[in-house]
């Protein structure tokens, strides 16, 4: 489904977090098949969005060779995935205020689905919230999901003033769909969390052809 035929959508490619179980550095930027899985994330998002944009902390040059806007958490320390996910509602409003909803993906992500967007849209259309996120294989994935720009305020006041952290107390305040996918043969929500991740990713992708 091409963006156009979707209520217009920034993608948010979350990169904020500290990559311990890699033994540091940034999980996005390690390659599988001789890309990095930052650009096989990017590939697959921007044909689904109306715009991307990178959330991540720290010096933004490592990021330059994506040409994406690198945003960093507009909320002080680290606040967690609730941050980023802010700093792109934040993004949104200010840059491209014609853009109602952002859709957020963890940027360790190489083979999320092409109907990601699509999908969660019509998971949040049927159900009626504002909110939407994917499961695979029984699993909630709560970082790869769709945020209706107008809630930032209200998810600014539960980071600072709530001091909150766990993104399912607060969707569950708004109400939130879920669009299911199989995790066969491949998991599209797959994530590269440890060395060991990137070896599995290595033998997905070679069994993928």
């Amino acid at each position: 489904m091409h963006p156009a035929t979707l209520a217009p959508t920034l993608g948010v490619l979350l990169a904020g977090g500290l990559a311990r179980r890699m033994g540091g550095g940034d999980k996005p930027l390690r390659t599988i098949g001789g890309r990095t899985i930052l650009d096989r994330a990017i590939e697959r998002l921007a044909a689904q969005c109306d715009g991307l944009v990178l959330n991540a902390n720290g010096d933004p040059a490592r990021f330059a060779e994506t040409g994406l806007p690198v945003v960093a958490d507009t909320v002080e320390g680290f606040a967690g995935p609730l941050a980023g996910v802010l700093a792109g509602l934040d993004w949104a409003a200010a840059n491209r205020p014609e853009i109602a909803f952002v859709a957020t993906l963890a940027a360790d992500t190489p083979f999320v689905p092409h109907d990601f967007v699509a999908r969660l849209h019509a998971a949040r259309a049927e159900a009626g919230t504002p909110l939407a996120c994917a499961e695979s294989g029984g699993r909630t994935h709560p970082t790869n999901a769709l945020w209706r720009v107008d809630l930032r305020e209200d998810l600014r006041r539960a980071l600072v003033v709530e001091d909150m952290r766990k993104i399912d107390r607060w969707t569950a305040r708004h109400g939130i769909a879920h669009a299911s996918w199989p995790a066969e043969p491949i998991d599209p929500f797959f994530n590269a969390n440890t060395p060991e991740d990137i070896a599995e990713a290595e033998r997905l992708l070679a069994g993928a052809g």
